[in-house]
C-alpha cells in the first residue's frame, strides 16, 4: 500500500511540474511594408460594397516562446522581387530588420511555418539561416511540381522561391506536415480547409490565456470574417471551404478578435502597437 501511495505521489508531482513548465507564447504582428493606396474591399472579399475600401499591409507574425523558441508565421519577401512592383508598396523594411526592433536576430528564429507558397509570404526565407521550415506536404508538392506542368497554375508563385524550397529540402530543413489539425510544436497547431492555395494552412497558438488564430491569407481582410463571405474570385480554390474554415476558426477562440487576417491594416489599430509597425496580439 505504501508503495502504491508513493507511486501516485510521484506521478502527481511529475504531472504538476509538467503543467507548470508548459510553454507560454507571446504573439506579435510585424508589418514590413504596405500598399501606398487604399483599395476597394471588393478586390479582397466577395460582395463587399462598391464604396468600401481597405488599407493593405504585408506582415509576418512572431510567436515568442517562454522556452526561448522564436517562431515565425511566413517570411515576407525581398524588395527586388519583380512581383512587388505591381502592388505599389511603400515604407519597406526588411522583415529581419523589423524583428531586430523586438530584440530578435535573424539567427534566433528557430522555426518558420509557411501558410502557403505565394511569393509575398516565402521569398524572405533566406534571411533566416537556422530555421526549420514547416509546410503542408500537398501544398509543397503542387508548388514545386504540379503548378509548373502544362495544366498547372503557378499564379503567385516565383521560380526563385521554388529553387529556395528545393535547397531547404536538400539541407534537411524542410518539415512537411501531412494534413489537418496537427500539433507541430507544443502549443502550436496547424489547420487546413480554406484552400487559398492547393492546401494552405493557418495556425492556432495556445497562449495560456486565449487561443490566437493567425489566418494569413486564409482570410485576407476583416470584411470576409465579419460577413462570412469568401475571398474575391481567385482568392480561394473552394469558396465553400473558405467560409467553412472561418466558421471553424470562430469555434476555436474565446473572442473573434483573436482571429487575425493576413493583410488588413486594421490589425494595427485593433491591437496596441508596442513599437511602430509591431502590434502585440493580446
Amino acid at each position: 500500500m505504501r508503495r502504491i501511495t508513493l507511486f501516485v505521489l510521484v506521478i502527481f508531482t511529475v504531472s504538476k511540474n509538467a503543467n507548470s513548465q508548459a510553454v507560454k507564447y507571446d504573439v506579435f504582428a510585424v508589418k514590413f511594408t504596405s500598399m501606398g493606396q487604399a483599395t476597394a474591399t471588393s478586390v479582397w472579399a466577395s460582395g463587399a460594397p462598391a464604396n468600401d475600401s481597405v488599407h493593405i499591409d504585408f506582415s509576418v507574425w512572431l510567436i515568442k516562446g517562454s522556452n526561448g523558441r522564436n517562431i515565425l508565421l511566413d517570411a515576407g519577401f525581398l524588395p527586388d522581387i519583380e512581383d512587388a512592383r505591381d502592388f505599389g508598396i511603400v515604407n519597406y523594411t526588411r522583415p529581419d530588420s523589423m524583428l531586430l526592433k523586438l530584440g530578435v536576430k535573424a539567427g534566433d528564429i528557430s522555426d518558420i511555418i509557411i501558410s502557403h507558397p505565394h511569393w509575398d509570404h516565402i521569398d524572405g526565407l533566406g534571411l533566416f539561416p537556422n530555421a526549420k521550415v514547416w509546410m503542408q506536404k500537398d501544398d509543397y508538392t503542387y508548388f514545386v511540381v504540379g503548378a509548373w506542368q502544362k495544366d498547372g497554375n503557378h499564379g503567385g508563385f516565383h521560380p526563385r522561391d521554388v529553387r529556395l524550397f528545393t535547397d531547404l529540402n536538400l539541407a534537411g530543413r524542410l518539415m512537411l506536415v501531412d494534413g489537418d489539425n496537427k500539433e507541430i510544436i507544443p502549443g502550436i497547431k496547424v489547420f487546413t480547409g480554406s484552400r487559398h492555395t492547393f492546401n494552405s494552412q493557418y495556425v492556432l497558438v495556445e497562449t495560456g490565456s486565449n487561443n490566437i488564430i493567425l489566418a494569413s491569407d486564409n482570410i485576407w481582410v476583416y470584411y470576409s470574417l465579419d460577413h462570412l463571405v469568401p475571398a474575391s474570385p481567385g482568392g480561394t480554390l473552394d469558396n465553400a471551404g473558405y467560409v467553412k474554415a472561418m466558421q471553424r476558426m470562430k469555434s476555436m477562440v474565446s473572442d473573434v478578435k483573436f482571429i487575425i487576417p493576413g493583410h488588413d491594416a486594421e490589425v494595427f489599430t485593433k491591437f496596441r502597437q508596442v513599437i511602430p509597425g509591431v502590434a502585440a496580439i493580446k
